[in-house]
């Protein structure tokens, strides 16, 4: 405190210091209730009794703070995403404001505040006087008292049991310039004084003083109105803000329209700095000479909200701000983390990955541009760390954008990512990404992915399919479905995923409790958008399994689901919030990693993923890094290309990429988009990301199929089919669910039209649906007779040859050997073909005669 001399006021104040609380409190209301009493007839005798009565406790309350959205990038660094509050102010000490905030405070609003103790008994006779008299004689309210002014309004609007009404019913209350106000105001002020410190209650002064606005302390009214830290301003600047805490609606420099009246303010207060000794007469002048002007102000807005954030952290801000009543660290109900929230001072620590979200962001507005006029066109892309469920991206084509009036047609408050708890919409129909989830129940049921079916077969009947949520089958109508590529023939499991058969996957639905399929998939955290989060309420009729029916799911929901399946059936709720930094400092846990085994075995997670890894050389091959990090996915396109899906993940991060229409049923295969056919943009976005993603979290091999799924149930080809009709073979290979296929004829010694030939041979053991070649004998084929061994000659042997059937016999000579029995020469000593051979008759047979020499 500077040297000052004592004034005729600070001797009072001294003198009245030495004085017990009560005999202080009787002559304080006295004055301050003497024009009552002369109305009411109160008598000074029960004023004593009157102060006593009222509280005298509060806390110096550091009001309602900033919190913090941070993450960090592949360096470690911190990236600041956005501030959020409820009132914008930063808490500060004494030692980190500059030294004339405190100085200017003290002149322009309490110059005896180092001398009184919470009231300034002068200042308070002088205003009664003057109330009395009809004349101004200036104010009472001492820096202690505005303090606990300012704590009271404070209280009231934090407090979540005001509605708005309340709160401005309340705060004209603790405004209104009464009696019963002012004495409530005193007595308070008196026990804030008994409770902390002068240096305690000028900092808390500073830092809950309102600035204009929602703008509360020092801190926050420098960084908006001078665009610098509070330990940075000058005497003039210091002035100006003080200047503004008396009227501020009528002095805050957030309009020129203010300017005149803070100068005017500002120069008052100026005067008493260099009255009270802070400042010299030169600084005094220096100040003075220094216009408050655009010039002098350099404004800049409060940067509150995810609004205020850079473009590609926008919406995963949102979502993070929306999980802050889950966080167990912010209190043990929703309603204490929302006021704790509200009150200020966190740090939530993202997942998102900093350089990725740059990458994706540019990458999913480059082909999707969010100004596209020519129809509403939305895509989305979702990165979920596997065995952890963190999301590490979370970008869109539009701009977050909640205003009331939005931002045009490249802006929306919708998160195309998340369902409508998170900020999303209702989710978008996944197409042939709902497939996997029949693969995991077919795999489930015991079927292996080397089965086939006949990927032909396009109609089928409801009557197929048993659902136990109906307690049977559907009706007994039919209907047809159609392959893309009219694919036919022989598909097996893992080439019709491959090829994303729909008529394959029909029938392996077919097989499986329609039922069945969507618990597996709630178990790995699939749900509709609008809908259950449990997954209760998933659709299950047939045509869900290829993705037609009413179950819209989010990308963040597929991006999820997926990461199970790389995860050995091991299912993580996404997650973004990694840690909460609480208000003294403290690092605590954020949402936490919620993980555990699924309905979905390993073995079936595990086979499920080999059958999807083919996916990335096939429809999905677009979408493939080829990187070195193995891919497993599946792409989705919906009935007249409405929405497009590809969703990939390696064993480290999943990714869903959806594109299409927000509104309206755009074919996206009949228009382009910078020269790209827009249904396969999809691609154009998921690969370029995977690139960026695979340099971070690089991926390893997938386990091992499980043997017994490769090849399911197996069945066994039916013994004694050779020599039967062609008819009875069909029936009996089609009775073990095997597939029959006429191979044609064969040369065979069998009667014609039987059965020569079964390719696999009878009694193999191999995957249903597998098919099973008949070959039909033509009839045409003898077993060759043994005519090499019996001593005949070439002319006998012929005739036993044409005998049995063979007219095309060819004699070949052979010299014979010393040693070779005598009695050979002459004779017939080989054939070939061999004896017992089956050939057709009208093929050579060859036969060597041997002879002593040969022509």
């Amino acid at each position: 405190m500077p040297a000052q001399n004592l004034t005729a006021g600070g001797v009072l104040g001294a003198i009245f210091g030495t004085l017990g609380l009560s005999a202080l409190a009787g002559l304080l209301v006295t004055v301050m209730v003497a024009p009552a009493i002369a109305v009411t007839g109160v008598t000074a005798s029960s004023t004593i009794g009157i102060f006593d009565s009222l509280p005298d406790y509060i806390e110096l309350d550091e009001g309602s703070q900033q919190n913090q959205i941070i993450a960090y990038n592949d360096d470690g660094d911190v990236v600041n995403i956005a501030t959020v509050f409820y009132q914008n102010r930063e808490q500060i000490s004494l030692d980190e404001m500059s030294p004339y905030l405190a100085q200017a405070a003290i002149a322009g609003e309490d110059r005896r505040f180092y001398e009184h103790g919470g009231v300034d008994l002068p200042s308070v006779i002088r205003a009664a006087l003057g109330q009395a008299t009809g004349e101004d004689a200036g104010g009472a309210s001492t820096l202690t008292m505005q303090t606990v002014r300012n704590i009271i309004v404070t209280q009231i609007v934090n407090n979540p049991d005001y509605d708005i009404d309340t709160q401005t019913e309340l705060i004209a209350e603790a405004l209104d310039p009464s009696i019963d106000r002012k004495l409530r105001e005193m007595k308070l002020a008196i026990g804030l004084e008994q409770r902390y410190t002068k240096e305690e209650i000028l900092t808390g002064y500073l830092n809950i003083a309102g600035f204009g606005g929602n703008t509360y302390g020092v801190q926050a009214a420098s960084e908006q109105y001078f665009s610098k830290d509070a330990s940075e301003l000058t005497i003039a600047e210091a002035a100006s803000l003080i200047a503004i805490v008396q009227y501020p609606n009528a002095r805050s420099l957030a309009t020129p329209d203010n300017y005149a009246a803070n100068q005017e303010r500002r120069d008052v207060i100026l005067t008493a700095m260099h009255e009270e000794g802070y400042i010299t007469l030169e600084e005094r002048d220096e100040a003075l000479a220094i216009p408050v002007d655009e010039e002098f102000v350099n404004y800049s807005a409060p940067h509150n909200g995810c609004l205020a954030a850079e473009k590609q952290y926008r919406f995963a801000c949102d979502y993070a701000t929306r999980q802050v009543e889950t966080l167990a660290s912010l209190g043990t109900t929703e309603e204490e983390r929302s006021e704790n929230w509200k009150q200020g001072g966190y740090t939530l620590v993202l997942s998102i990955n900093p350089n990725l979200a740059g990458t994706a962001n540019s990458t999913v507005k480059q082909y999707a541009p969010a100004d596209e006029s020519r129809f509403q066109l939305g895509a989305a892309v979702s990165s979920v760390e596997v065995g952890t469920g963190r999301i590490i991206v979370m970008a869109q084509n539009k701009t977050f954008d909640n205003t009331l009036d939005g931002g045009g047609n490249s802006t929306t408050a919708v998160n195309f990512n998340t369902d409508l708890a998170g900020g999303g919409g209702s989710g978008f129909q996944p197409g042939s990404t709902y497939k996997p989830y029949v693969l995991l129940a077919f795999l489930d049921a015991g079927h292996g992915v080397n089965e086939a079916f006949d990927a032909g077969i396009t109609e089928f009947n409801y009557a197929e399919f048993f659902d136990s949520n109906i307690g049977g089958t559907y009706g007994g109508t039919t209907f047809k479905v159609r392959n893309d590529a009219g694919e036919k023939g022989s598909y097996t499991v893992v080439r019709g995923t491959a090829g994303s058969v729909n008529s394959v996957f029909m029938q392996m639905a077919a097989d499986v409790d329609q039922a069945r399929i969507a618990e597996l998939a709630a178990s790995i955290g699939v749900h509709r958008g609008d809908g259950a989060t449990d997954g209760s309420d998933l659709a299950t009729n047939p045509s869900c399994a290829i993705g037609g029916c009413e179950n819209n799911i989010a990308p963040l929901t597929q991006a999820a689901a997926y990461a199970a399946i790389a995860n050995e059936g091991v299912y993580c709720e996404p997650i973004i919030i990694d840690a909460v930094i609480q208000p003294d400092g403290t690092e605590v846990e954020g949402q936490p990693q919620v993980c555990g085994q699924s309905l979905v075995s390993p073995e079936v997670a595990n086979t499920a993923a080999y059958a999807m890894a083919a996916v990335m050389t096939g429809t999905a091959a677009a979408s493939n890094p080829y990187d070195g990090t193995p891919y497993i996915g599946k792409t989705g396109t919906t009935d007249a290309s409405v929405h497009t899906w590809m969703v990939g993940t390696s064993t480290r991060v999943a990714t869903a990429v959806w594109v299409g229409n927000i509104v309206g049923t755009q074919a996206l295969r009949s228009i382009y988009i910078n020269g790209i056919q827009a249904a396969v943009l999809r691609h154009s976005i998921f690969k370029p990301i995977a690139l960026e993603i695979d340099k971070r979290f690089p991926g390893s091999a997938f386990a091992d199929p499980d043997p017994g799924l490769l090849t399911g149930n197996p069945v066994t080809i039916p013994d004694g089919l050779i020599g039967g009709t062609p008819q009875a073979a069909k029936s009996a290979i089609e009775l073990v669910e095997l597939r029959y296929t006429d191979a044609g004829e064969v040369d065979s010694d069998l009667p014609e039209g039987t059965v020569a030939k079964i390719s696999p041979s009878e009694g193999s053991s191999v995957p249903r649906g597998t098919e099973v070649k008949v070959y039909t004998s033509n009839g045409k084929s003898a077993v060759i007779p043994d005519v090499s061994t019996q001593g005949y000659d070439y002319s006998t042997a012929e005739t036993v040859l044409n005998d049995a059937g063979f007219t095309n016999v060819v004699e070949t000579c052979a010299v014979a050997d010393v040693g070779d029995p005598p009695a050979s020469l002459g004779t017939v000593v080989a054939q070939d073909p061999a004896a017992g051979s089956v050939l057709n008759k009208s093929n050579a047979i060859t036969l060597t005669v041997r002879e002593v020499s040969c022509p």
